[in-house]
């Protein structure tokens, strides 16, 4: 393959949705580079789940970003990238189809530059000496913790919410329940009391207990072998705790 591409006359190679680490016999043998796009704010969320995590972190943006592919993951210089604001409306689906519709944007834009000869390419280290990398999120991953912030659990719902897995609770008799959407509450009062556990309900769903204040829950689904049922408003009484796993 490394043969047929170096026989094509290839001026320029582009990487868009692959999923392998790309070797350096590869990356030389085209005279203008070799170029990838994700979408993750590099020199930060370089590696996998980029719009995942950036959600969990509760950011106020997310990048798009076009960068030479070196021997590394995700540490090329920078060629393009632009920074789209993350607002509390916004979950994985939304940023997902920004990201559909940005990447290709941003691909553009940066080999219009380089074909061009205006691109001036940003070492990452220069934005910051360390950046981070994020890994792959697995099977398991998807287990709500109660005993944390109402704000890191509205984040953390948000973030894998279709088309991901979405957050995952236990009832007490073991049923599993997916959290498909979250809110937080205005005004609501930080208190000590049992995490997890529905403290009140009304048309809108079920508040739940967290390490400092209340979520109100307003979209769920059972769980059977794995898969989602239909969504539904919870009604659950008022006592009912949840739990993170069996």
């Amino acid at each position: 393959f490394i043969e047929r591409v170096k026989q094509s006359g290839v001026s320029l190679l582009v990487s868009m949705s692959f999923d392998q680490i790309i070797r350096r016999p590869l990356i030389d043998t085209a005279p203008q580079g070799f170029i990838n796009c994700h979408a993750g704010a590099l020199p930060f969320y370089r590696g996998r789940n980029p719009l995942n995590w950036a959600l969990i972190n509760d950011e106020p943006a997310f990048g798009v970003t076009a960068h030479f592919i070196d021997e590394g993951i995700d540490t090329g210089d920078i060629v393009c990238q632009e920074h789209l604001a993350i607002t509390d409306d916004d979950d994985y689906a939304s940023l997902l189809h920004r990201a559909e519709e940005g990447c290709p944007r941003v691909l553009v834009d940066a080999i219009v530059a380089i074909q061009g000869g205006r691109a001036q390419p940003i070492e990452q280290n220069t934005i910051h000496p360390v950046g981070f990398y994020c890994g792959r999120r697995r099977v398991g991953d998807e287990y709500l913790n109660w005993a944390q912030s109402s704000r890191a659990i509205f984040c953390f719902v948000r973030a894998i919410s279709s088309p991901g897995p979405c957050a995952r609770t236990f009832l007490e008799d073991g049923r599993e329940l997916a959290i498909n959407k979250a809110h937080m509450v205005p005004g609501a009062p930080n208190y000590k009391a049992t995490v997890g556990e529905i403290v009140g309900r009304d048309e809108s769903g079920i508040f739940v207990k967290t390490e400092d204040n209340v979520l109100r829950v307003s979209e769920c689904s059972w769980v059977s072998g794995g898969k989602l049922g239909e969504a539904f408003c919870p009604k659950l009484p008022i006592g009912t705790r949840l739990a993170p796993s069996e």
